[in-house]
């Protein structure tokens, strides 16, 4: 799976930006605001780190290695999923899509309301 699949798939979503906040290496897609993934551009395989609910983060990296707490975030919210083939190019947009609905039904009513969401 390339970065411009999950570039793609990630800025399909409503009210989503990228941006590159905090290095040129990091890239960020953000829905009102909120962060729900990170590529690690300069990691190869490539690395995705997407929120997650914690009970299933744990699953997950019981399930698969490629799995791992999130890499410079919060380890009980967050996994850093490793693109190495282990997990399949649908379950993957599944976990985007996971991590995507996370950080939306955080957010305010009168944000979802305001970014159509």
């Amino acid at each position: 799976m390339d970065i411009e699949s999950i570039r793609m798939y990630c800025i399909s979503k409503k009210a989503v930006i990228e941006c590159m906040p905090f290095d040129d290496k990091t890239l960020v897609f953000k829905v009102a605001g909120k962060i729900f993934a990170l590529a690690a551009l300069d990691a190869y395989p490539l690395r995705l780190n997407l929120k997650c609910d914690p009970e299933k983060a744990i699953d997950l990296r019981e399930r698969f290695e490629s799995v791992r707490p999130g890499y410079h975030s919060n380890k009980k919210h967050w996994n850093t999923i490793e693109l190495n083939g282990e997990i399949s190019q649908e379950d993957l947009y599944k976990l985007i899509d996971h991590s995507y609905n996370l950080v939306v039904v955080k957010l305010t009513k009168k944000v979802r309301k305001n970014n159509l969401l």
